[in-house]
């Protein structure tokens, strides 16, 4: 037990050494990614990662306490938010699965926000069945030849990195013949369209593929391993986005404690409706910090899952209950909707949005963006409950013999 202690002890003292050492690095007007590149350096970006990659190896319960004494210091972290799918998703899957190169190569602009990263999964025709895309991957000899399509991707316009799945064996099963790339979206036949949202704004975009080449060094985790890599990206998804351990009283909550004092109500069944949300929300925070502190490096478990799909819906309650608040100036909508795509901003986590008619419209992208809710219960339900999976009658099929729409 004394070394146990001890130990604990020896990482907790490394840790605030460090953070002492990034903090008397700041200067007056210091660019915040020179900034991020020596927090990278220290071993404080994602502590639980390996020495010289971003981190000390160790718990990762000690990041929370590299994330409040930053806050405490009003030290910018909106790297995370702004990069989230690189920083949340790409980082722990390459540190996972990738070459000494691909760490090397990736990790700290990506860390710093210098290198924005997107994530290319979902297509037209495969709705919430992954493993059943038709993007495909053929090899020229020194490469692949990348031909497709891909839809509802986040900051794909700003992105120089992107995760893309494809198919490299159509004669296999459909988990059985992808193949995981990094593909640089500044490549030759790399097309990116805006999707026009409900708020007006193009968060998203549809990106197409047409003989698009992508380097063999770019495969990540080996050929035909794609559904493993996909599966644990997924994953780290879910972690990111239900995961993210916010300030307290920060976030949606916040918003609606700010409508009630702008507003001056007193409405007693109204105050007791946004007590029961801040609650709620505070539980959340609360589990996502346990679970913060017992996550391991590698693939995560199913909590993600349920972080994910409990700050979903709390999410939409709390701006549904915002538009309640607003009464009839909810109806207006005062940003407009002219045609705008997000750009980067390391000031505002909520997307750039807000007005509460513009959070209320963004949340209900909540419970779809990174799995939908539906799809979250099912994990929840088989791999935390232990409940039956549902039928898969094409599992063994070659993909090539697999009716699509």
């Amino acid at each position: 037990m004394e070394n146990i202690d001890t130990k604990q002890l020896d990482s907790e003292e490394l840790v605030n050494r460090r953070l002492e050492e990034l903090i008397d690095f700041r200067t007056d007007g210091q660019d915040l990614q020179e900034f991020w590149g020596k927090q990278f350096d220290l071993g404080l970006a994602w502590v639980q990662f390996p020495e010289g990659s971003g981190g000390l190896g160790l718990n990762p319960k000690y990041q929370m306490i590299i994330t409040e004494r930053l806050r405490s210091e009003g030290i910018s972290q909106q790297n995370r938010i702004a990069n989230i799918l690189g920083v949340g998703m790409g980082a722990p899957t390459i540190i996972e699965y990738g070459t000494p190169e691909q760490i090397q190569k990736y990790l700290k602009p990506m860390f710093t926000a210098e290198e924005i990263w997107c994530q290319l999964f979902s297509e037209p025709g495969s709705g919430s069945d992954l493993a059943s895309l038709s993007t495909k991957a053929v090899d020229d000899g020194d490469g692949y030849i990348v031909n497709g399509q891909k839809v509802w991707t986040t900051l794909g316009h700003l992105a120089k990195w992107g995760l893309l799945v494809t198919r490299t064996d159509p004669n296999a099963p459909k988990h059985r013949g992808l193949t995981f790339f990094i593909v640089d979206m500044e490549s030759a036949g790399v097309e990116v369209r805006p999707l026009r949202q409900i708020t007006g704004e193009a968060e998203f975009n549809e990106v197409y593929f047409t003989d698009t080449k992508i380097p063999k060094e770019n495969i990540l985790g080996g050929l035909g391993e794609g559904w493993r890599v996909s599966l644990a990206t997924l994953m780290n998804e879910r972690v990111a986005i239900g995961g993210n351990v916010r300030e307290r009283g920060s976030g949606a909550p916040g918003h609606l404690v700010q409508i009630w004092k702008d507003k001056d109500l007193k409405d007693p069944i109204q105050k007791d409706k946004l007590i029961e949300l801040w609650i709620q929300q505070e539980a959340v925070r609360l589990t996502n910090i346990r679970a913060s502190e017992l996550r391991e490096k590698g693939t995560p478990g199913p909590e993600g899952s349920t972080s994910k799909l409990y700050e979903a819906e709390i999410n939409k309650a709390s701006y549904e209950f915002g538009m309640e608040l607003l009464g009839n100036d909810g109806l207006l909508f005062p940003r407009g909707y002219s045609l705008t795509q997000p750009e980067l901003n390391f000031d505002n986590d909520t997307f750039g949005f807000t007005d509460t008619q513009s959070l209320f419209l963004r949340s209900r992208a909540n419970s779809i963006e990174g799995g939908t809710s539906e799809i979250m219960r099912n994990i929840i339900a088989e791999r935390v409950l232990g409940l039956p999976g549902e039928q898969k009658l094409d599992k063994d099929k070659p993909w090539k013999d697999i009716p699509r729409s």
